[in-house]
């Protein structure tokens, strides 16, 4: 999820490990715990752009590391806060929660965490989008309602425990809505008399109204959208896989690299002469426009015997036009 809600998240945690001994500083440090495990995006400045995807919700957002950082950042935190009356047990308990709470919520997206590292296992649930209001809101406003309370003032605890109760009510309704836009695309796929091997359903940005949808053909992967709205059938948009313009690339470790860490969903295209990998996860930016470009999409770039993948600029001035048309999809074809 994005920095707000995993500080929101962690926040509320800290609340009910440490809050009616600490106050707000229980919500302090716990929305601390919240942010570690996502400086792992920090490691794009230090490294490759393969490597960065490949560390992002890696070790960081796993068991073992909550399990190994918790006790580190408990001591530090005690000898801080000397006069909180909490020993170096109570503060790692908070950071263990914190640290550990902020995958599960993580895996709920499409992206996922790798929760069980070393294990090579990515856990993503795919019904909520990294960023949603209708999830954070009011989390957030629980949380300040909370935290405007006297530790001793049981109305404290008993907002903090309704932004908990609210929140995670909502989550999971948005896998009672995946399961019903999952079957709605079944549906639909089996009435047009399509044979596909696989499907992959998510939200689209910022709402569970929108579901998006790839399903791999025989040489085509096919894209379509289903609002909860929609009145019409749903048209599934053909992206050809072109698999076969990588030739002898496709052996490269790099697009190896890649080819695994999108689990086969992608495609390629050429511009300007360069071969471009696009990762199909992740849904195009704009659903309602058919030759958007696709969320994440990396140039293969040739470089002393190998391939470098760099990662292609989103437009921030097209964020306006994209919202606007997401918002019209979303009411229904």
């Amino acid at each position: 999820m994005d920095s707000l809600t995993q500080i929101v998240f962690g926040a509320a945690v800290g609340e009910a490990v440490l809050g009616r001994k600490v106050g707000n500083k229980a919500m302090l440090y716990g929305a601390i715990a919240g942010t570690i495990p996502d400086l792992d995006a920090l490691a794009g400045n230090f490294t490759d752009t393969i490597t960065a995807i490949e560390v992002h919700r890696g070790f960081s957002h796993s068991i073992v590391f909550a399990v190994l950082a918790a006790p580190v950042f408990g001591w530090l935190i005690s000898k801080i806060e000397r006069k909180s009356g909490v020993g170096w047990k109570g503060w790692t308990w908070l950071m263990f929660w914190g640290l550990f709470t902020h995958p599960i919520l993580d895996s709920f997206t499409t992206w996922g965490t790798q929760l069980f590292w070393p294990l090579d296992i990515r856990l993503a649930f795919k019904n909520i989008f990294v960023i949603d209001p209708l999830y954070t809101l009011p989390f957030l406003t629980f949380i300040i309602l909370a935290m405007r309370r006297k530790k001793e003032d049981p109305k404290r605890t008993k907002f903090n425990r309704l932004g908990l109760i609210v929140s995670s009510s909502y989550l999971m309704l948005t896998l009672l809505l995946k399961f019903i836009a999952h079957q709605q695309f079944v549906e639909d796929l089996e009435q047009q008399g399509i044979f596909y091997s696989r499907i992959d359903t998510r939200p689209t940005p910022l709402n569970t109204i929108l579901w998006s949808a790839n399903v791999e053909a025989e040489k085509d992967f096919l894209i379509g959208y289903y609002s909860f709205f929609d009145e019409e059938m749903i048209r599934f948009e053909p992206v050809p896989k072109n698999h076969h313009y990588l030739g002898g690339l496709k052996n490269d470790k790099n697009v190896q690299r890649l080819i695994k860490i999108t689990k086969g969903w992608y495609a390629v295209t050429e511009k300007d002469g360069f071969l471009y990998f696009n990762d199909l996860r992740f849904g195009k930016l704009n659903p309602s426009d058919e030759d958007s470009n696709f969320a994440f999409s990396y140039k293969l770039i040739p470089e002393d015997g190998t391939v470098r993948a760099e990662e292609e600029p989103k437009r921030p001035e097209d964020g306006k036009q994209i919202l606007a048309d997401l918002w019209e999809r979303i009411k229904g074809n």
